[in-house]
């Protein structure tokens, strides 16, 4: 298992601060790299990743993949894979979804990650949203694991010191 290499705390202050966030981590985005995304329902993790794939081009309909589970994306780029776990109800279950031909072949956008067995994926970039107050203002908290976690947290603090 990879160990912690940085972390930290962002304030969102609306939707578009958010959209600027995923757009700086889709520019350093590269194949073999997972971002997770955790928090409440409601709390944009969807919204993220919705940002992430407009930021590569991907101009068609991003649903939520709650029911489909995965959902994968051309972008021109890379293949940009958008899962949900919120339905799976063990780790055992993420098995049969690919999860690991999806990392190997593209980037990996992983809503819902506490379902996933521990220490997997062993780099990534976890990211926490929360809504601390009534409205748009968002808490991100992130966490790198890894060396390729490392390399998407620089896009953080570089992209909106």
């Amino acid at each position: 298992m990879a160990a912690i290499r940085s972390q930290g705390e962002l304030a969102l202050r609306d939707q578009a601060a958010l959209e600027r966030l995923a757009a700086l981590l889709a520019r350093r985005a590269q194949r073999g790299d997972a971002i997770l995304l955790s928090g409440a329902l409601g709390t944009g993790k969807t919204t993220l990743a919705r940002a992430f794939l407009r930021a590569l081009g991907v101009t068609e309909e991003v649903p939520s993949p709650t029911f489909l589970l995965v959902l994968p994306y051309e972008t021109g780029t890379l293949t940009v894979f958008h899962a949900d776990l919120y339905r799976l109800r063990s780790p055992e279950e993420c098995n049969e979804l690919g999860l690991e031909a999806a990392l190997a072949t593209g980037v990996l956008l992983l809503e819902w990650p506490e379902r996933l067995p521990p220490g997997w994926p062993a780099s990534h970039l976890h990211l926490t949203l929360s809504a601390p107050h009534l409205g748009e203002m968002r808490c991100l908290h992130w966490q790198a694991v890894g060396d390729a976690g490392e390399r998407l947290a620089a896009a953080l603090r570089g992209g909106l010191a």
